[in-house]
């Protein structure tokens, strides 16, 4: 049985006619290019201890490739999600749902007196400062590859369940962790936030309150980026809020 989070994704996939025309693994994101030009990121996820679903994705119909999203392979699942970022993250298609562009995850959001989970090393990043921070009452970051001061994130089963706002990094998408985590955030306001994320309206079916993500503008720039070392991809994207 695929997880809602996915079957969603996949069940509603735009994109009709189109082929994956390039695959792009760089040192912080991997992506995906379309027949049409339009291109689509996720977070480089290492993990090949699995074999993977498709021999390549270049080549395959966009509708196929994106099930690469499914992969026990991580490094197949962002190529996947990269593929299903660029199907749905498109500048015309996501004014013509009505976003609107936000420098912060959380702007707009009520901080005073809550207790905030964060799934990922946000703080500092997303336009989430400790200043923005101030009013709440608490917070937790929970990484993967923690710093300090952060949890691990396994730590997700004994500190979520306490937060009433849980923000999400998109990447818990690619690497499987995203079903557990909106379980865990059930009874709290949640945004998912990041450039993996996928401004899919129907995603709000599960809860989710807020998609803060984004849509590439500069293809060529930001592939020619990517492969050469780590960075953030903003330069070459505008940044949208769905919800």
């Amino acid at each position: 049985m695929i997880p809602a989070y996915y079957d969603i994704l996949l069940r509603r996939l735009p994109g009709e006619g189109l082929f994956v025309k390039r695959i792009v693994r760089g040192v912080s994101w991997t992506a995906a290019l379309l027949s049409d030009g339009q291109a689509g990121v996720a977070m480089h996820t290492l993990g090949e201890t699995r074999p993977r679903m498709f021999e390549t994705l270049e080549g395959l119909p966009a509708a196929e490739a994106a099930r690469a999203a499914l992969s026990w392979n991580l490094e197949e699942a962002g190529e996947g999600m990269a593929v299903v970022n660029a199907c749905y993250n498109r500048a015309a298609r996501i004014d013509a749902l009505g976003c609107v562009y936000t420098g912060s995850a959380l702007e707009g959001v009520e901080l005073a007196g809550r207790t905030v989970g964060f799934v990922g090393h946000l703080v500092k990043h997303s336009g989430i400062t400790e200043e923005l921070l101030a009013p709440v009452k608490e917070y937790f970051i929970l990484e993967r590859e923690p710093k300090p001061g952060d949890y691990p994130d396994t730590a997700c089963e004994a500190l979520l369940p306490r937060c009433d706002l849980v923000v999400i990094t998109g990447s818990a998408a690619v690497n499987k962790t995203m079903p557990r985590m909106l379980e865990l955030a059930k009874n709290a306001e949640v945004i998912l936030t990041g450039p993996t994320v996928s401004l899919c309206p129907e995603l709000r079916e599960l809860g989710i309150r807020r998609l803060n993500g984004c849509a590439i503008t500069d293809a060529a720039g930001m592939l020619d980026k990517i492969v050469r070392e780590r960075c953030s991809v903003n330069a070459f994207c505008r940044h949208f809020t769905l919800g």
